[in-house]
């Protein structure tokens, strides 16, 4: 059995994989090709992890979130084009979608005001960065719902159909 970490700055690996009481030795044994040694390596920082281990991380300590960390700080792609999304409470998600739903709606008419031309103006573009934003936040609402979903099909508490 391995001993617990006692390191101060833990990587969202490494909290993961504690977070299910794992050792590095069990977690390998729940995955089929990363070794204990590799988990040290990735979470010790001294290799970046490959996509098809976040998987299986994630798979194994039941933390899909792992995927999204994955792909908003370690891939260059992701960094540009994925929202960050934390998970949070059903009801946090639902009210933060409602309330970004509520202020689009404000938004929908100004926005095919701006766009029904096909060209966006001077004068226009203010209002539309602002409804690209509200956009942006329905997106991680949108997001973090799917997450949420995502764990409690993982740990088993909501069924996948």
């Amino acid at each position: 059995m391995g001993r617990k970490s006692i390191k101060e700055n833990k990587t969202a690996y490494q909290l993961a994989r504690e977070a299910k009481n794992l050792t590095r030795e069990a977690a390998e044994d729940l995955m089929t090709y990363v070794s204990a040694d590799r988990i040290e390596k990735i979470e010790s920082e001294k290799t970046l992890p490959h996509p098809e281990e976040i998987l299986a991380m994630a798979d194994a300590y039941k933390a899909p979130d792992l995927c999204n960390y994955y792909c908003t700080h370690e891939c260059p792609i992701g960094q540009k084009f994925i929202p960050q999304v934390k998970l949070k409470d059903l009801s946090q998600i639902t009210l933060e979608m409602v309330a970004s739903l509520n202020a689009m709606e404000k938004e929908k008419n100004r926005l095919i005001e701006i766009t029904v031309d096909g060209k966006i103006t001077d004068d226009e573009m203010n209002d539309f960065k602002n409804i690209q934003t509200r956009l942006d936040e329905i997106t991680i609402a949108i997001e973090s719902l799917k997450l949420w979903v995502q764990k409690a099909i993982a740990e088993g508490n909501l069924a996948e159909e």
